[in-house]
């Protein structure tokens, strides 16, 4: 299951925070160890890959899709097939749950690597991504 391992640093109404991703649950879209952005309050639309309250275990964090609104839920997936953990098992999850829309990730810097301008421009050029939404991801869903 790809969680927010490390809880959203929220504060005081900030409309923006951090989570790490564990787990393989998001794979390809985002692996174990990314950093991820998550905007509070934004626009939510199917097809976004949100931080969520799990809804069996709500001081666990997870990431998913927001595949679409089912009453007042989501329908949440992840976005490998072969994981389990989302609304496969536990069913649409309550809006009030999910908690931000994430904007971006990044992964961090390998330990031990070469810190010269070129390598950290490589690194910024691969590692920091703009976390798209997934429009077809709805339409899959429907065609099962």
């Amino acid at each position: 299951m790809a969680d927010a391992g490390r809880a959203p640093r929220q504060g005081s109404g900030a409309p923006f925070g951090i989570a790490e991703v564990t787990g393989v649950s998001m794979v390809p879209t985002l692996l174990h160890g990314d950093q991820l952005l998550v905007h509070y309050g934004g626009r939510l639309r199917p097809g976004n890959v949100a931080v969520l309250r799990h809804p069996l275990q709500q001081d666990l964090l997870i990431v998913k899709r927001l595949i679409e609104r089912q009453g007042g839920g989501w329908w949440v997936l992840g976005d490998n097939p072969d994981a389990e953990g989302d609304s496969r098992v536990f069913g649409a999850v309550p809006a009030e749950l999910v908690l931000g829309r994430v904007r971006a990730r990044y992964r961090p810097v390998t330990p031990g690597r070469q810190r010269s301008a070129g390598v950290v421009l490589s690194w910024l050029f691969s590692a920091v991504r703009p976390v798209v939404a997934d429009r077809s991801a709805s339409r899959r869903l429907r065609a099962r």
